[in-house]
């Protein structure tokens, strides 16, 4: 049997990058998986592969900033599939750098918007729908912005900070519940965005700011989001796991 036959997830941010990695992931690994993003075509595009290579899977589109979105996506995959057992609260946006005393408010709002107050939404509605179902696990996308800073960057920090804090709130109120609930902080991971806004020489300095000396690759999120999913991490709960490379060590 695979490691997920029989459970329900939705992965968050799931029509592109880390979220549609670990989405892949999931179906190849039994689960039934709703793939949520604000981009419908994102979702779709991600559902007709996990479906190509035999898996199950439907597209939902959703802003995971809306409180309704959130409650609207829960009850759709309860509606689905009968349950819902796993969460990935993946869904991030970043900003343009500007210096604190600069910074744009609206630019304030609407990541801490999507980064903080929509993963809150989305535990608000998963929660209830876990406890229902007997039980489950989920993994809130934090960052290694999560544990430093980054100058330019207040928006970003303090949500991926702030994250953390939530989940280890959720933790202690539903462990003993038989709801588990991990923050995940990936480094910084090689994609077509990050390679096409840098260029060569900063690209290079970045990588050699991880210990690894090379950007991750969402395949290694994704692994590490898996298996604090599954019954193997069942003792491990208000976590914060780094896969940076090595980036925080400094």
């Amino acid at each position: 049997m695979s490691e997920f036959e029989g459970k329900v997830a939705i992965v968050t941010g799931g029509g592109s990058g880390i979220g549609e990695a670990i989405a892949k992931e999931l179906a190849a690994a039994g689960a039934k998986v709703v793939v949520t993003d604000i981009k419908l075509d994102g979702a779709q595009r991600v559902v007709a592969s996990i479906e190509g290579a035999g898996g199950t899977a439907v597209a939902f589109e959703a802003n995971s900033a809306v409180a309704a979105d959130d409650e609207r996506m829960v009850r759709f995959a309860v509606d689905t599939y009968g349950a819902l057992h796993l969460a990935v609260n993946n869904a991030g946006i970043g900003a343009a750098p500007q210096p604190i005393g600069e910074y744009d408010i609206a630019a304030w709002d609407r990541v801490r918007s999507v980064d903080l107050d929509g993963v809150f939404y989305g535990m608000r509605y998963e929660i209830p729908a876990m406890l229902a179902a007997g039980g489950g696990a989920i993994v809130n996308m934090s960052s290694v912005l999560g544990s430093v800073g980054l100058a330019q960057n207040a928006a970003y920090v303090a949500s991926k900070h702030a994250l953390v804090g939530l989940t280890k709130v959720a933790a202690l109120e539903y462990t003993s519940q038989g709801v588990r609930t991990n923050a995940v902080g990936p480094g910084f991971i090689d994609t077509p965005l990050v390679r096409s806004s840098l260029s060569a020489d900063a690209l290079s300095a970045l990588e050699s700011e991880h210990a690894a000396g090379r950007l991750g690759t969402d395949a290694e999120v994704a692994a590490l989001v898996l298996f604090l999913l599954s019954d193997k991490a069942s003792f491990i709960s208000g976590s914060y796991h780094l896969v940076d490379g090595g980036y925080s060590a400094h």
